[in-house]
Formats: structure tokens, sequence, C-alpha cells
């Protein structure tokens, strides 16, 4: 018979080796990114395990994000481009599924959303404006050099000939986080809590990368990434503006994927992007394949899911505000809004 239950601090090394065992378990999906989240946060979190003759057969991890001014939501998983229902089979996540829909009444949230690397066997409203793009790899770097477009070598080249070189190392987090506020300010998006990346790194140490960029010995451009199973994850990068007449992106990109070949991976997630934006573009002309993400929503209010993307009135008028906001304002404030803003 098929059980629904929380995690415990006893289960948790339990569900850690479900995931890594399940083709649908990703980086987003480990305990460590919970009590990352958590600690820097103090989100609620509520973790779903579903177990069949004792044995854990699929796994969904929810948060309670939002409040004044934000819609309360449960969302699976907030600050990741992906990581909803992870479960051996359809009836075991529809199961999850009916579990998770129960706490939207408990948590007075006004709707769910599952963010799916995969499709799921949810009818419920789909968002689909994002993809993650995702290159394969090659144990020899220079046999993928020769792959990726002329364009892009011809800018890593420049890049090099600019004088900008790469480096990596945790040492680096605090040079990262200063380009990444700044970029995130004229994004109009309210930047990160240091706090966050510094527990990612505390709950995952072997599994962090950082890598800068420096022109005349200044941190220019920054990255933070992961690496699980077979696939090196871009997770955040920023640089700065003033500066991309050297190509700074070009390098960044080109030598984490390097590094990636050198550590063994097979795969590049070059993180999420929407259809034929600019980012997407970007990418995509180092050779990765779109792979399109599955963002659903229930609601026990029809139509009382607002606010799901940069089009809407009140997300055009939050961006518009937050560019004008001084510099300093903006990096005290944003990490107090950030993490209602999943």
């Amino acid at each position: 018979m098929l059980q629904i239950e929380k995690l415990t601090t006893q289960a948790e090394q339990d569900w850690d080796n479900y995931v890594r065992k399940s083709k649908r378990g990703t980086f987003y999906h480990q305990v460590g990114w919970r009590n990352a989240i958590e600690s820097a946060y103090r989100c609620k979190s509520h973790y779903l395990i579903a177990k069949e003759n004792a044995k854990i057969v699929g796994i969904l991890p929810l948060f309670v994000i939002g409040g004044f001014p934000f819609s309360r939501s449960l969302v699976s998983l907030p600050f990741a481009p992906y990581g909803g229902i992870c479960a051996d089979n359809h009836d075991v996540g529809n199961e999850l599924f009916e579990a998770a829909c129960g706490l939207v009444r408990r948590e007075d949230a006004d709707y769910i959303e599952f963010r799916h690397l995969d499709e799921a066997n949810l009818k419920l409203t789909l968002r689909d404006d994002f993809v993650t793009l995702i290159m394969e790899l090659d144990k020899d770097p220079e046999n993928l050099w020769k792959q990726i477009s002329q364009k892009a070598r011809n800018k890593t080249r420049n890049a090099i000939k600019n004088g900008l070189e790469a480096r990596f190392g945790k040492q680096y987090l605090r040079s990262f986080y200063k380009v990444y506020a700044q970029n995130m300010r004229i994004l109009g998006t309210p930047v990160h809590s240091l706090a966050l990346f510094e527990k990612l790194i505390e709950n995952f140490p072997d599994s962090i990368e950082i890598i800068v960029v420096l022109y005349s010995g200044k941190v220019i451009s920054g990255a933070f990434m992961s690496f699980y199973k077979d696939t090196a994850n871009a997770i955040w990068a920023s640089s700065l503006r003033d500066y991309f007449r050297y190509y700074p992106n070009d390098l960044l990109y080109w030598e984490r994927i390097k590094y990636s070949c050198e550590k063994g991976c097979k795969y590049f997630d070059f993180g999420r992007s929407k259809w034929n934006s600019g980012s997407f573009k970007f990418k995509e002309k180092w050779g990765a394949k779109p792979k399109q993400l599955y963002y659903q929503y229930y609601s026990l209010k029809p139509g009382n899911i607002s606010g799901l993307n940069a089009s809407d009135l009140k997300a055009r008028c939050f961006i518009w505000m937050w560019k004008r906001v001084p510099v300093f304002i903006a990096n005290s404030l944003g990490p107090i809004l950030r993490r209602s803003i999943p």
C-alpha cells in the first residue's frame, strides 16, 4: 500500500539516495538545497515521501513562498530552474500531487507551482515559455572547441587577446556576488542573499565551484555552478556591462565548458532562458540544444494565478521601479524581497 509521509531527519540520507538513483532526480532535489534555503531565508518547507512496502518510490519537495506584497504559493522548487515531482511512475506522482493539493488550503496559499524538467501527467495550467539549454560534452575539450560556432570561438579568442583571464575557486564568492548583485539591479530583479550562496557551498562543498573572469586584476564576470551525476549545472552568472566590449561572457562560458569536460561530465546545462530571448540565442551559439521546461499550476480558485511572467502589468511596474532604486538600497532590501519571489 502506498503511503505519503513527511521527510524526517532520519530519512534524509534515504531521500538523497533515491534522488541519486532516480532518472528524474536532479541536483536541486537534494536535501542540501532545502537546508540552504531554510538557513538563508527561513522559508517553510514540506518535503513529501511516497513509500510502498517501506521503500521510497517518489518524492516531492515543496516550499511556502511569498506573502505581502507577493502572492503566497507552494513551489517545487524555488530559486531553481526545475525540481518538481520525482517518482517511479505516474500513479505515484499523482498521489504526491494529491497530497500537495491538500496543503494549499492548510497553508492559505493561492496556488502550487510545479517546475518539471520532463513532461508530467498532470492536467493543469501550463506555462511553457521557459527552456533549459543542454550541451553534450566530450572528454577532450579541443574536440568540442571545433564544434562550436565560429562566432563563439572568435569572441573567446578576442577575450584572451584583450587580457582577460579566468580563475576558479570558492574564495572568489564575494567577488562574484558583487558583480551578480550589480547586474540583478540593472535587470530589475531583487538580488539573492549572500547567505544563500554561502549555505549552498556549506551543504555541497565538493559539488560547487565558482569561476571569475578578471581584467587588469578586477573581477568583471563570474559564475556559480554545480556538478551532479553526469551534468554540470550553470546556476547563476553575471558580467559587468561596462566591460562587455572585452567579451567576458564568452570566456566565462568556454572556461566552464572546458572545466566540465576535464571533470568527466557528459552534459553542460546552461540554465533557464525564455524561448528566443537574448540569453537563449547566446547559449544556442555554443551548440546547446533547448529542452522544454514544464511549469504547471494548481489553484483552488480559478484565475487566482497571477504575476507568473514579466509581461504582467504588476511585474512590469515592479521591474521598472527596481531598476531605479539606489544601489545601496537594492543591495540591502533585495534579499528581503527575494525570499518571496520563487
